[in-house]
């Protein structure tokens, strides 16, 4: 029997015994110990900062007006009906995230009990638009993961150690089957929500623990498993000798799968996705021509890559040459067309998505973000890194990209899209959103969920890029761009957007509504509003929006077939052209997660088997045992539906947690 022969497999010489009911205030992993104060300052200020990265107050200049400037009054003619040149079909759930498995206790959980309630609230609020997201977890980390039959103190996760020669700074970690139920258990509290895992690949004595227990546990809440995470880096990560090339990768691809095939214990066996390089060393097409395609396609369930505009190493790591200088590079993100804009990231890509879809594949960017390396303080945690990747993801769409996601690090890294509070921040509202969260928002918006969504670039200027919208074949949605920054509203524009002609008739809607995303800079931090609701600022965000929605409607000229849209400078505009596609965009109730359960150091949901017991997950290992790696638990139930037992007693010690329904507005 599967689940039990796991079971005994993790379990040798470990004895099950009934744990004691303790409340703990273990502070996550990595968080800072030092509260920031809640202000945003200039940049000669933030040079004396010391703090880690996630809260780097650093605001740069915006880059200087372009000379010529654009023209602030222009006509976009759209047809009414999809014509050549749209990208595939996409669905709403098109950026995901990627997290580093070392942090996940910081982002998810610290266990399967302990959820962490601005996460779930912020997922929450992406699939009521989207009716499904896709996370990933894994990354550096995931290559020197193993599983362990427990830890001290009833830890997840542990770090192991840091390799002083790996240029990225990689811990090895050690993790128990908690961290499946913890995944699991937020799926089942939050439908929809599906996963991606790694397969360690640091050497070809393959360890497949993951595999066997992510689809034992997680069933069809798990989509697939990476292997290898950017292999043409491997060389000079140390990770393998100097000389492995493109062909060394094929050969230990295929003998991993020749392992795997092997594995009675893991039923599914085309899930692999590969082969997600980062293009710095080997461009896909050094892989495809390995024969790779040919003689693995049967066994993937996508193709990937990975990929960063730039990176911040050289700050970080002696010997990666000078620094660069973030008000340097910070225009480089800020055009349709500049050196580290979608456009530009995208298209070396195109014909490796060309080959995915001759294969019927889908073709995923793994892991992106603003810069590896934990990003630039003041570009990636910008109102412009949201504009940027707002830019990208619309871009990769119409590119036959199928999903992208966007990554997490810990506590040292500048792109978060959202950041746990350090410790000695308990209160409820003491996360903080990074701006390009915004941008993930925007696009579930732009896309709905019909997954009918198809995208064509319709740009005219570099510094004001425009996409049109197809649902089902027929126009829904235009997004516009604006990314210069001018107080005095003279690089304002108005864009007349007119649907037909050329043969069909025009049939611009009597009224159209518009939801702006706005900041008064592209180096604004925080003060970021999406129709009229934020986030909230630095140490403020429980993962919901705050304030009255505001959807703004414009009245079109049906006689002229012209609806005027203006666009702030900075902005982004998306107009909806029909009720359709803005019923899709305002979900009638959103699920949000609240506690009175207060820790030291977190504020996180309990799980409650009531909840759970639509659960799309399997039952897994250890399904029929009272025990559980869990803090807090005993053996009051079993583990059903990923569900870890004693955590409705834990919940009444600590006062519980309640799930209900709230106007999205």
């Amino acid at each position: 029997m599967l689940v039990r022969s796991l079971l005994l497999e993790l379990l040798c010489s470990v004895a099950l015994v009934h744990a004691s009911v303790t409340v703990y205030n273990q502070q996550p992993l990595g968080q800072a110990t030092q509260k920031a104060e809640q202000t945003q300052t200039g940049s000669a200020a933030a040079a004396a900062y010391t703090g880690s990265l996630a809260y780097n107050p650093t605001v740069l200049d915006p880059p200087a007006l372009p000379n010529p400037l654009p023209p602030t009054q222009f006509n976009v003619p759209l047809p009414q009906s999809g014509e050549g040149g749209l990208g595939l079909p996409v669905q709403g759930s098109f950026y995901g995230f990627s997290i580093e498995t070392s942090v996940i206790t910081q982002v998810l959980g610290v266990n399967a009990s302990f959820i962490q309630v601005p996460f779930l609230n912020l997922l929450s609020l992406l699939i009521e638009r989207t009716g499904e997201f896709h996370i990933r977890v894994g990354g550096n980390t995931q290559e020197t993961a193993r599983m362990v039959p427990s830890l001290a103190d009833n830890k997840m996760i542990e770090k192991q150690g840091i390799d002083p020669n790996n240029p990225t700074a990689t811990p090895a970690l050690v993790y128990t089957v908690e961290m499946f139920y913890l995944l699991n258990n937020i799926s089942s509290l939050i439908p929809g929500i599906k996963w991606y895992l790694g397969i360690p690949f640091n050497d070809t004595n393959f360890d497949f623990s993951i595999a066997k227990y992510g689809e034992a546990i997680m069933g069809e809440n798990l989509l697939g498993f990476q292997v290898g995470n950017e292999p043409d880096l491997y060389a000079s990560h140390q990770h393998r000798n100097s000389s492995y090339n493109q062909v060394n990768y094929f050969n230990e691809f295929g003998m991993l799968i020749d392992a795997y095939d092997a594995e009675s214990d893991i039923p599914t066996k085309n899930n692999l996705i590969g082969p997600s390089t980062s293009s710095v060393n080997w461009t896909p097409e050094l892989i495809w021509d390995t024969g790779y395609l040919t003689a693995y396609g049967k066994d993937l369930y996508a193709l990937s890559v990975e990929h960063y505009p730039s990176d911040n190493c050289a700050a970080i790591y002696p010997g990666q040459g000078a620094p660069r200088v973030p008000q340097n590079e910070f225009y480089k993100y800020l055009s349709h067309d500049g050196p580290n804009s979608g456009k530009a990231l995208v298209g070396p890509y195109i014909n490796s998505t060309n080959i995915a879809q001759g294969m019927t594949k889908q073709f995923l960017m793994f892991e992106t973000n603003t810069a590896s390396c934990g990003g630039f303080a003041g570009i990636s945690n910008s109102f412009g890194a949201a504009l940027w990747a707002l830019d990208y993801g619309l871009q990769m769409s119409y590119s036959n990209f199928s999903h992208a996601l966007l990554h997490f690090g810990g506590q040292n890294v500048a792109y978060n899209p959202i950041t746990p509070a350090p410790t000695g921040q308990s209160t409820f509202n003491e996360w903080t959103i990074g701006p390009i969260t915004y941008a993930v928002l925007a696009l579930a918006d732009a896309f709905g969920n019909s997954n009918s969504a198809q995208v064509i670039d319709q740009t005219q200027n570099t510094y004001q890029p425009i996409y049109a919208i197809y649902e089902k074949g027929t126009l829904s949605r235009v997004a516009l761009f604006n990314y210069m920054t001018d107080p005095s509203g003279a690089n304002d524009y108005t864009a007349s957007v007119s649907v037909g002609g050329n043969g069909q008739p025009g049939s611009v809607p009597a009224q159209v509504k518009v939801k702006f995303l706005l900041a008064d800079s592209v180096s604004t931090l925080f003060n970021i509003t999406y129709a009229n609701q934020t986030f909230g600022g630095l140490f403020e965000c429980d993962g919901r929006l705050k304030g009255t929605e505001n959807v703004e409607t414009v009245q079109c000229d049906q006689q002229a077939n012209t609806c005027q849209i203006k666009v702030p400078a900075p902005g982004f505009a998306l107009v909806f052209l029909d009720d359709a596609g803005l019923a899709e965009a305002e979900p009638a109730t959103t699920a949000t997660f609240a506690t009175t359960a207060l820790t030291r150091s977190i504020n996180t949901a309990t799980v409650d088997p009531v909840v759970m017991a639509t659960s799309n997950g399997h039952g897994g290992p250890g399904q029929e045992f009272g025990g559980s790696t869990s803090k807090g638990s005993a053996n009051a139930a079993s583990r059903t539906a990923g569900i870890v037992p004693g955590v409705t007693i834990l919940a009444g010690l600590i006062a519980g947690v309640w799930v209900y329904m709230r106007n999205s507005a």
